[in-house]
């Protein structure tokens, strides 16, 4: 059931509706058109928040990877919302969460704040799955595919339109954007992959980083040794934008452990992979990219623990802005 909505745009200030109203928009499986409302998002009601983007269009990754659409033009994201992965059994995945509309309602700063009760955040949440086998999961990314088609060449193309019209970017970021996919295109087609290496199985290290732990990314004549001809090691892809980082010192955001694969609900296993602070899949071999803002994997062994004066003075900052704070 969709209800009479109003069209937002980026910026724009977002209430999510209670838990009654969601509960109305829902089917059996506890999804409006196909897409989940999932437990970690019962927390939302009534919170207001910005909308960040509005998603035409995502990426998704299993066996293959890819780029699709949504059916439905409904489709928002919200500044700073990700899934916890808490209510399926701790999924690290962290993927940004998706809105249709009729779970949302345009606010302004002088209206009234909702009053959520738990009895309603009780009975949505007895709508909602989050499994449908032993180790298949229920969730937005394991219907990525249901509820979105296949990208034309024509639609690819449209869809930039329709993001600077919208509001997602303007219009010299789309050019930049069609510019990097366009240069990549072409030289992965005369060089091919940036990233590549000579190893038919690629080697493992484990460092054992912890969140915290400023590290300093490898040159990419090092990257290079740990991967196979195809840009991989052990299934995870060096993508050219993550080239931007070596040579840098970040920081270990977290150890990613499990996640769930998009578009199946399996619980994947990983093993010496981190994210690094802020560092975000640029979607570069996607005309227009992409708005999930997906984390970047990074091996173990493409990172080194980072000593001297650059990393002492950043987490010296780090400890005098804690003593602040407290």
């Amino acid at each position: 059931m969709t209800q009479t909505i109003s069209r937002l745009h980026p910026g724009d200030l977002v209430e999510v509706r209670t838990p009654d109203e969601i509960l109305q928009t829902l089917d059996t499986e506890g999804a409006l058109d196909q897409l989940p409302f999932m437990p970690e998002m019962v927390e939302f009601c009534g919170r207001r928040f910005r909308v960040f983007k509005r998603a035409f269009k995502t990426c998704y990754y299993n066996t293959h990877s890819g780029m699709r659409k949504f059916r439905a033009d409904d489709v928002m994201l919200l500044e700073g919302l990700r899934c916890s992965g808490a209510e399926h059994d701790g999924c690290q995945k962290a993927c940004m969460i998706f809105w249709r509309e009729a779970w949302l309602r345009k606010v302004d700063g002088n209206d009234a704040a909702l009053r959520i009760d738990s009895v309603g955040r009780e009975r949505l949440r007895a709508r909602l799955k989050t499994k449908v086998g032993p180790n298949t999961y229920f969730c937005q990314a394991s219907e990525i595919l249901k509820a979105t088609s296949e990208l034309s060449k024509w639609d690819r193309f449209a869809e930039c339109f329709s993001e600077v019209r919208i509001g997602n970017y303007s219009a010299l970021e789309m050019v930049q954007r069609v510019g990097s996919w366009l240069f990549w295109r072409t030289r992965r087609l005369f060089l091919g992959e940036y990233a590549h290496g000579n190893h038919k199985t690629t080697p493992v290290q484990s460092v054992n980083l912890q969140p915290g732990e400023w590290v300093e990314v490898k040159s990419m004549e090092g990257i290079n040794e740990t991967l196979n001809q195809s840009g991989y090691n052990r299934g995870l892809y060096f993508t050219p934008d993550m080239r931007l980082l070596c040579g840098q010192q970040q920081r270990v955001e977290r150890r990613i452990e499990k996640i769930i694969v998009d578009g199946t609900g399996e619980m994947r296993q990983l093993r010496n992979t981190v994210y690094l602070e802020g560092a975000h899949c640029g979607c570069i071999y996607a005309l227009g990219g992409c708005p999930r803002g997906e984390f970047s994997y990074w091996r173990e062994i493409w990172l080194r623990r980072a000593t001297g004066t650059a990393a002492d003075g950043k987490q010296s900052v780090t400890s005098e802005r804690k003593a602040v704070l407290h």
